[in-house]
C-alpha cells in the first residue's frame, strides 16, 4: 500500500434540512476544520449525528472518505464542484482505498490510534447532501463505500498528518469485498462465515451476516403448515373465491367462509395471517382491504371475521349485503403476525376484532394436541361484543395446559398493564397481541416489564413509518395527492388509497399522500423499502443492485407499469 496522508478533518452538528417536503435531523452536513482536533472514543470534539441508530457510537466514531473517490464521482456526475466533507466524512485522506484496507487494520494518525470496523451504511442523507438521489446504491455498486473507525487510543489530529499502519487485521477482508457481502447479489456465504470470524468488525454488521446465513438456512425449513418460511405467496394478483357461508357472531361482527371456485381445496395460510379483498361491488373507487383468517390453516378453506365499522364502506357490504354463493377477488395469504413453531409457552393477547389472527393461532394450537402452556387473554367491551367466544372456550377446553383471562370495559375489568403484570406470565414465553394501536403498546410495556422478550405485535391499517432522521412527526392520515396524476392505479390497500401515479417513484406517490412509508440506512440499501405486490407490475429507475423476491417491490426506485395493488 502507498503512503497516505490526512488531508482534511471535518465536523459539523446535526441540524434541521428541508427536503422532499419534510424536515430531517442530519449530521451529513461537515465543514473543514483548521488546527489539530481531539478524537475521542465516541466522536471528534465539535462532531454529532442526527440519526445514532445508523451513525456515531464507539463502532463508527470516525467517517473516512478517499480523495481518490472525490475525483471518481467528479468525473461521474460531470461536476468540479466538491469541498472536503462533501460526502459527510470525517477524515478526507489521500490513499486508503476501499479495495486494499481491511476490516480489522489499525493506523497511527497524529495521536491517535484507529481500528476499521465497517463500511459506511449507505444512506439516503448522503444522496440528500450531494443532490444525487442515486448516490447511496452508486456507492455500493461501484465499490466506493467509504469506512468506519473506531478510536483505540485517543489523541489530537489535523491536516497534514502521515497515517501510519501499526496492524493488519486478520482475514484479510477488505471494506469493498465486505459491503458486497452485504448489499450485492450473488454473495459468497462462506465468506460471510469468515468474515463473522473478525473480532473488529462491528457487532451491527456481524448482526445482518448472522441474518443472512439465517435467512439462507429457512429457505430449506419448513413450517408446521407446510410452508417455507420463504416461500412466495400462493397465488399471483386476485382469484375468484365463493362465499360459502356467513355467520353473524355478534351484533356488528360476521364470520365469512370462502372456497374455491372449482370446490379444489385452499392452499394452507399459516396461523395469523391475512386475506386482501378487492371489493367492485361495494362502491367506487374500489376498496381494498385486508382481513385475517379466524379459522384453521390448514382446512382447505378460509374463514375471515369482519367487523362493520360505521361508515365502513368495504365492512358494511361484507357484513350486511354479501349472501352465500357470491364470488369474490382475493390475493393470496399473507403477514408475518404468525405462530412459530416450539415448545415454550404461548401468550394470546387480543382486544375486540384483534382476536382473528390469535384464533387462528388458537386453532393451530388445539388441532395439533399442544402440551404448551397457552394463555389466552382477551378484551372486549362486554358478553355481547366478544365475537368467537364459544368457539375459543371450546378450543381451550381441548388443552391440558390452557389458562384464560377475559375482561370486560364495561364492568370496570378493563385489561391493564397493572392487570397484565398481575398474571405472572411465564418469562420464557412468545406472545402475540393484536388490537388498536394504543392497547399494543400497553400491552407489549407490560410485556417487557415482566420480563417476555419475544413479542410479536399485528395491526390493520397502515405500518407505523421507519423514517429515522426525520422530525416533522405530524401525522395525518392518509389522503389524495394534492396534483393527480395521469399514470397507472396505484391502491394502498393497509391505507385505503387508490390514485394515479405519476412521473415519480412508488415512494414518492406514497409520500404525496402521507401513507407511512419504511425506509432506513440501519437496514442497508433499500431493504426497508421492499413492499408486497398484491397485483400488477412495475420497472426500476434506477435499477436496483439486487432484485427483491418474487412478488415484492422496492418502492424506492420504483415505477408502475400497469395498474398496482400494494401492501401498504
Amino acid at each position: 500500500m502507498t503512503s497516505a496522508s490526512l488531508l482534511s478533518v471535518n465536523v459539523g452538528l446535526p441540524k434541521n434540512v428541508t427536503w422532499n417536503g419534510k424536515t430531517v435531523y442530519t449530521g451529513v452536513w461537515k465543514e473543514q476544520v483548521d488546527g489539530p482536533v481531539m478524537a475521542r472514543r465516541l466522536n471528534l470534539d465539535g462532531d454529532g449525528q442526527g440519526d445514532k441508530g445508523g451513525h456515531g457510537g464507539e463502532q463508527r466514531a470516525v467517517f473516512v472518505y478517499q480523495m481518490d473517490s472525490y475525483h471518481h464521482w467528479s468525473q461521474h456526475f460531470g461536476r468540479d464542484d466538491f469541498v472536503y466533507g462533501q460526502f459527510g466524512e470525517n477524515m478526507t485522506v489521500d490513499g486508503l482505498p476501499d479495495h486494499e484496507v481491511c476490516i480489522g487494520d489499525r493506523y497511527q494518525i497524529g495521536e491517535a490510534e484507529f481500528e476499521v470496523t465497517q463500511p459506511r451504511v449507505t444512506c439516503y442523507r448522503v444522496g440528500m447532501r450531494m443532490g444525487e438521489p442515486e448516490l447511496p446504491a452508486l456507492l455500493v455498486s461501484h465499490h466506493r463505500p467509504g469506512f468506519y473507525f473506531r478510536v483505540i487510543t485517543e489523541g489530537r489530529i489535523q491536516a497534514g498528518d502521515a497515517i501510519v499502519k501499526t496492524r493488519t487485521g486478520p482475514g484479510a477482508l477488505t471494506v469493498a469485498d465486505t459491503d458486497a457481502l452485504l448489499y450485492l447479489p450473488d454473495r459468497d456465504l462462506d465468506a460471510v462465515r469468515r468474515a463473522l470470524q473478525i473480532p473488529a468488525l462491528s457487532p451491527g454488521w456481524q448482526g445482518s451476516f448472522r441474518e443472512l446465513l439465517e435467512a439462507s438456512s429457512e429457505q430449506t425449513t419448513f413450517t408446521a403448515a407446510g410452508a417455507s418460511a420463504a416461500t412466495p405467496p400462493a397465488w399471483e394478483g386476485f382469484r375468484q373465491l365463493r362465499v360459502v357461508d356467513v355467520v353473524p357472531e355478534t351484533a356488528t361482527v360476521s364470520s365469512i367462509s370462502l372456497a374455491a371456485v372449482d370446490d379444489m381445496k385452499l392452499p394452507a395460510a399459516r396461523p395469523g395471517q391475512y386475506l386482501t379483498f378487492r371489493l367492485p361491488d361495494a362502491g367506487l373507487p374500489v376498496p381494498v382491504r385486508s382481513y385475517s383468517l379466524s379459522s384453521l390453516p390448514g382446512a382447505g378453506s378460509y374463514r375471515i371475521s369482519v367487523k362493520h365499522e360505521p361508515h365502513g364502506v368495504a365492512s358494511g357490504y361484507l357484513t350486511s349485503k354479501l349472501a352465500v354463493g357470491a364470488v369474490l377477488e382475493v390475493a393470496a395469504p399473507r403477514g408475518e403476525f404468525v405462530l412459530e413453531d416450539g415448545t415454550e409457552p404461548v401468550v394470546l393477547i387480543s382486544a375486540g376484532i384483534g382476536v382473528t389472527p390469535v384464533m387462528s393461532m388458537l386453532q393451530t394450537l388445539a388441532a395439533e394436541r399442544s402440551t404448551r402452556e397457552v394463555w389466552w387473554i382477551h378484551t372486549a367491551r362486554g358478553p355481547a361484543e366478544q365475537p368467537l367466544a364459544a368457539e375459543a372456550q371450546q378450543l381451550l377446553s381441548t388443552l391440558p395446559n390452557a389458562h384464560e383471562h377475559i375482561y370486560y370495559s364495561s364492568t370496570g375489568g378493563r385489561l391493564t398493564k397493572d392487570r397484565l403484570a398481575e398474571l405472572q406470565l411465564p418469562a420464557d414465553a412468545s406472545a402475540y397481541i393484536c388490537g388498536p394501536a394504543g392497547f399494543m403498546t400497553d400491552m407489549r410495556e407490560a410485556l417487557t416489564a415482566v420480563g417476555i422478550e419475544r413479542i410479536h405485535t399485528e395491526l390493520f391499517g397502515a405500518l407505523a413509518a421507519i423514517n429515522p432522521g426525520v422530525t416533522d412527526r405530524t401525522v395525518r392520515p392518509p389522503h389524495q395527492p394534492a396534483e393527480a396524476g395521469t399514470g397507472p392505479l396505484v391502491t394502498f390497500a393497509r391505507s385505503g388509497i387508490s390514485t394515479a401515479s405519476g412521473d415519480g417513484s412508488l415512494l414518492e406517490l406514497a409520500e404525496a399522500c402521507d401513507v407511512p412509508t419504511r425506509y432506513s440506512c440501519r437496514s442497508g440499501v433499500c431493504q426497508t423499502c421492499v413492499t408486497p405486490v398484491l397485483s400488477g407490475e412495475v420497472t426500476y429507475s434506477p435499477t436496483p443492485l439486487e432484485s427483491p423476491p418474487s412478488g415484492q417491490a422496492l418502492i424506492c426506485c420504483a415505477r408502475p407499469t400497469t395498474d398496482l395493488v400494494l401492501d401498504m
